[in-house]
């Protein structure tokens, strides 16, 4: 009798179903000092609580360009990059010239990034071509602030050569204004960020404003680029608003994730996207017709299923 009910208990045992191992995903953001690590720790939370059997994490991240190899190499799931660096990792273009991320897909733009070119009153800088001669901050490596800087300047005939480069993440930027280390620096990032703000509160500060012209030279070498005003009083001491550009920002994939993953996420960003809205500002952007609008490369399938599920108008050129 034992013999027989311990091969019962084990034949019972061996078809109980195993329990379904949960998937942690990796969210490539950027540096902690700016608007993607707090966005994406916000979008794991939300895919942690509303997607079964997942989890996320967010990681810190050399933004924008590394972001695309990590997503080229599945060293992370998803990831967040401004929409000129994805349209040339997709293309082949710029500085992904020879080395084409044709496997990126976007689940949707998020929000638009504004370059914002600080400095401190007093310092004698007023336009881009008062950084000549200075030492100024384009960026971490690898993000896209640099990217959008020296598009910025190049177009408006500053180069890298007429000034000393240092080459910061947000907060080290900030920090370096702050200790007289550096004269000015570029952030590109959703307003306001917090490193500027941190800044703002033990230094007086000032954002250039670029000109009409200079908005439109930046422009006709970014196809992404839109006309961005940054408002008064968005960080302490800014008298009056300044004039730039915006850029979108893309939450990605590699097309080799699951269709009904994509949807998921895609379907969790929009229905809970008060959530994120909670967590920061930027989010407020977070819409079904600014992505529509704003995305520049193919969305994944199940990013277009959700899309095509709610009645969305999809441009041609979100199709593959």
């Amino acid at each position: 009798m034992r013999r027989i009910g311990l091969a019962l208990l084990l034949s019972a045992t061996l078809t109980v179903p195993a329990v379904q191992a949960q998937q942690n995903l990796s969210i490539a953001t950027g540096g902690t000092g700016g608007v993607y690590y707090p966005i994406g720790g916000g979008l794991a939370e939300m895919i942690g609580q509303h997607i079964e059997g997942h989890s996320a994490v967010a990681e810190v991240t050399g933004a924008s360009v590394e972001n695309m190899g990590l997503i080229h190499r599945e060293d992370s799931d998803l990831a967040i990059a401004l929409a000129d660096t994805v349209y040339q990792a997709y293309h082949g273009t710029g500085a992904f010239e020879g080395r084409q991320v044709e496997d990126v897909r976007a689940i949707a733009s998020l929000y638009p990034n504004a370059v914002q070119i600080v400095t401190l009153q007093g310092s004698g800088i007023n336009s881009l071509a008062d950084l000549k001669g200075k030492r100024v901050s384009v960026g971490a490596p690898g993000s896209g602030t640099e990217v959008n800087a020296r598009a910025v300047l190049e177009s408006n005939g500053v180069s890298y050569d007429d000034f000393t480069v240092q080459r910061l993440n947000f907060n080290e930027t900030a920090d370096a204004l702050r200790d007289n280390d550096i004269d000015a620096g570029f952030w590109s990032v959703g307003p306001p960020t917090s490193s500027i703000l941190s800044l703002a509160n033990s230094r007086d500060i000032q954002l250039l404003s670029l000109t009409e012209e200079e908005v439109k030279n930046a422009m006709g070498a970014e196809a992404v680029f839109a006309p961005y005003q940054l408002a008064a009083n968005l960080y302490e001491g800014m008298d009056a608003p300044a004039n730039t550009v915006g850029i979108p920002n893309v939450l990605t994939v590699n097309a080799a994730m699951p269709e009904e993953l994509a949807y998921q996420i895609t379907k969790v960003l929009f229905e809970k996207v008060d959530e994120l809205r909670a967590i920061h500002p930027a989010a407020n952007d977070t819409t079904v017709e600014f992505s529509m609008g704003s995305t520049p490369i193919p969305m994944h399938p199940g990013a277009l299923r959700y899309y095509e599920e709610i009645g969305a108008e999809i441009p041609d050129r979100l199709r593959e």
